[in-house]
This record gives structure tokens, sequence and C-alpha cells, in this order.
């Protein structure tokens, strides 16, 4: 007969979790306990789920009804194994390159949309403009007048904005101060901003990469502890074309990539709601079936998302139930579920097999 511990298991497994990429609640399921005489199934699944929560504890309670288990249910974000993992940022458990092989595909909105949905599912978020040379982050995070504050000698202190902690080099600079710098001053000015800033305890820290594949992006790769990649792009041929350029440059570097959003999907026009794909369809789809990554979801153009972001106070802020917002908060679980996949079914370490040969 089995025991109650092994038909939980059973009944978990049965259970996907929503955004989960292929995870089930049994892979976050820890123990069975009795408290005051009732017992209860601990499970802690490892991104951040405010989002989800209540409509997942119902599920599992309807599963688990058979057992008469009750659901503690909870998260915690582990750090995931990454290349130059000795090179770890004190205070910050994953670190997230958001990527483009090009610009003007709307990365940084991306990037920083991202940032504040993972914050609204209850994750401490850090976000790094690593674009030395045209940092947008703090314009449109609001902040852009705002110095930051010592925290010790020769270490900042993040400034918050919309409850997370943000740097970039907007925050050290007059808006109409260009930076003039050879490719190793930008790879060394990207080092102090990540590396002297005191980030406190964050989960994610999302790193607005500058586009293409140069110096910035080398020394990411070589020197930073990046758990995972995020691709952004547009369905229009010539963003793809740059977009694979990105995705094989982290392969080459050994940085999975978690997957790939695609920006101006459909244009919503703003008085009759017709929808038009103005920069081609299904662009993202076959990028995402050829790399093998994950697709995690599709934005329009659409006015209001650049009227908030221009304002300082993008989607996640200025509308949080939004449509947008919603898919914003869909790709971010999606993303972070990913990393936690990546932490509890990632690739082995290679075996070293000796001869005498």
């Amino acid at each position: 007969m089995a025991s109650i511990h092994d038909a939980a298991l059973a009944l978990l497994t049965q259970v996907p979790l929503p955004d989960g990429q292929g995870l089930t609640a049994a892979d976050g399921f820890t123990s069975i306990t009795t408290v005051n005489g009732q017992q209860l199934v601990q499970i802690q699944v490892g991104y951040p789920i405010d989002g989800i929560a209540v409509e997942l504890a119902q599920t599992l309670t309807q599963v688990l009804a058979p057992l008469k288990l009750q659901i503690d249910l909870g998260w915690l974000a582990p750090s995931v194994a990454a290349a130059n993992s000795q090179n770890a940022v004190p205070g910050v458990r994953n670190i997230v390159a958001v990527a483009s092989g090009k610009g003007g595909v709307g990365k940084s909105t991306t990037a920083v949309n991202i940032a504040l949905a993972l914050a609204a599912e209850g994750a401490r978020v850090g976000f790094l403009d690593a674009d030395i040379y045209g940092p947008s982050g703090a314009h449109m995070l609001g902040v852009s007048g705002v110095r930051p504050q010592a925290h010790t000698a020769n270490i900042m202190q993040p400034i918050r904005a919309h409850g997370i902690e943000m740097i970039s080099m907007g925050n050290l600079l007059t808006d109409d101060t260009p930076v003039v710098w050879r490719g190793p001053m930008v790879s060394g000015a990207l080092q102090q901003l990540l590396r002297n800033t005191h980030w406190d305890d964050i989960d994610y820290l999302i790193i607005d990469m500058p586009p293409g594949t140069g110096d910035i992006q080398l020394t990411l790769a070589q020197t930073i502890p990046v758990s995972g990649a995020l691709i952004v792009t547009t369905p229009q041929d010539i963003a793809l074309l740059d977009a694979k350029k990105g995705i094989e440059m982290f392969r080459k570097v050994q940085i999975p990539v978690m997957g790939i959003v695609e920006n101006m999907s459909l244009h919503i026009c703003s008085q009759c709601g017709h929808q038009e794909a103005i920069f081609g369809s299904e662009g993202g789809a076959i990028l995402a079936r050829d790399y093998q990554a994950p697709l995690l979801g599709q934005l329009p153009l659409q006015m209001a998302i650049r009227e908030q972001t221009d304002a300082g106070r993008p989607p996640l802020v200025a509308d949080p139930n939004s449509a947008v917002s919603l898919i914003y908060r869909s790709i971010a679980r999606q993303l972070a579920a990913r990393l936690w996949a990546e932490s509890l079914h990632g690739a082995a370490a290679p075996s070293i097999v000796i001869t005498n040969d």
C-alpha cells in the first residue's frame, strides 16, 4: 500500500503549474507534516506566484481532497548555477540579460516592464541599465533627475523606483551629456555599476543590454554570472536576423536563452480597435521554433505603452490590470519558472574519463 507521501506525490505530478513551462506541483513538493492534528502538505515553488497563488491553491486543494490534506503554498527563488559563478554579485540570486540584436525593437521598454512585473508577482527585483551610451531606464522609471546616495565608501545605494532597485548611467550624468568612451572604458563602467551598487537581497537582477554583440556583451558573458538571457524582437525580417545573432552569441558563451518576446506583434487602432500586423506575423514563433526556445509572449504596438513609459509610469504602474500588464506578468512568471526549471533539471556536468591510451 502506497504511503500518503507517495500518493500525494503521484497526484501533484498530474498538476501542471500555470506558466510553468513543463513544471508540475510535484517539483515544489517538500514535505507532509502534522499541525494541530491536521496533515499539511508543504509546496514551495521556485518562482514568484502572487498573481496566481489563490487559483493555484484552489486547484491543489481539489486535487488533494481524496487524501484530506491541507495546503501550505509558498515560493522561493533559488539561485541558478551559472558560468562564472565564482564572480557572484553580493546580494543577487539571479541575473537575467534582456537583449536584442538591434535597436528600436522595444527592448528597454520590455526590460523595464518585466522587472516591474516580477515585483508585482512578489519578487525582490533590481534593474541595471547597461546601455552606457544611450541609457533610458532612469527616464522610463521616472527617476532621471535622481542621483544615487553613498552606502559606504565607493559603494552606491541603488535608487528605489516603483518598488524595484535600479541604477543607470542616466542617474550619474545629465540628459545632454554624451558618453564618449572607448570599449574598455564602457566595460569598466558596467562593472562598476554592477559591483559598486549595494543590491539588497535581490531575487532577480534584470540587465537591460545595449543592442548588438560588442564589448558590453562580451564583458557580461566573461565576468558576470548570468543565469539566463531573454531575447526581444519584432516580427520584422531584419529584426529577426539580428535576434538570431544575439541567440548565437549567448550560446557561444554558454548562457542559456530562457525565451523570446515578440514586441509590436500587432498594431491596435486606438479609435476603432482594428488590429493589423504592420511588421509581419509569426516571426517570433518561427524564431522560437528554429532555436528551440519558448515564445513567452507577444506584445502589441500600442500608444498607451509608449505614453505611459515616456511619462515614467510604465503600464505595470499606470494600469496594472490592463491587458498589456497581464501579458508582461505572464512573461515574467514564465521567465522565472524557466530559471527554476534550469536549477532543477539543468544539464549535468560533463563526465571526465581518464584512460591509459
